[in-house]
């Protein structure tokens, strides 16, 4: 079985006292409602055998936060997640108002087996953040990539 593989954009800013902050997103649809730390994630996405990888960080960071990337971006190389997935990420120092996203959606079977079919959001919201408090709410495989990101910047 091939490995399955995301891609997806790690957007950074600077506050005007030099704190760093990321842009996270929370998955949406009703098991992750009330959950919090641990399953914040960059804006990311699986690509099809062929696609250019950061071309699809790019399409991904579009579907799940209305957020077109403008300008170059840094590799983050990629991080295997508790659950298999390899995830290629690349930053982007970008400015956007994350209380102003727009997601894509998928339909899944709500409350199970109801026969009721239902819309949910693919995410529900995103924050900016400061590294500490990313780093705990963020997914655990992918906490590497804000120290890869830190290193790079030499916060």
């Amino acid at each position: 079985m091939a490995v399955r593989q995301s891609a997806g954009l790690l957007l950074y800013r600077f506050q005007p006292g030099g704190e760093l902050e990321v842009l996270l997103v929370h998955p949406g649809g009703p098991f992750w409602a009330k959950k919090d730390e641990g399953v914040w994630s960059i804006p990311k996405g699986e690509f099809e055998p062929g696609e250019e990888p950061l071309a699809a960080a790019r399409r991904e960071l579009e579907e799940e936060t209305g957020i077109v990337a403008r300008g170059e971006c840094a590799s983050l190389g990629s991080v295997k997640q508790k659950n298999g997935k390899l995830v290629h990420a690349w930053a982007i120092e970008q400015d956007a108002d994350a209380a102003s996203i727009r997601s894509n959606t998928f339909a899944l079977e709500w409350p199970p087996r109801s026969g009721q079919m239902r819309e949910f959001p693919e995410v529900d919201r995103a924050a900016w953040l400061d590294l500490a408090t990313a780093k705990r709410k963020i997914v655990a495989g992918q906490r590497e990539l804000l120290e890869r990101l830190a290193a790079k910047l030499g916060s």
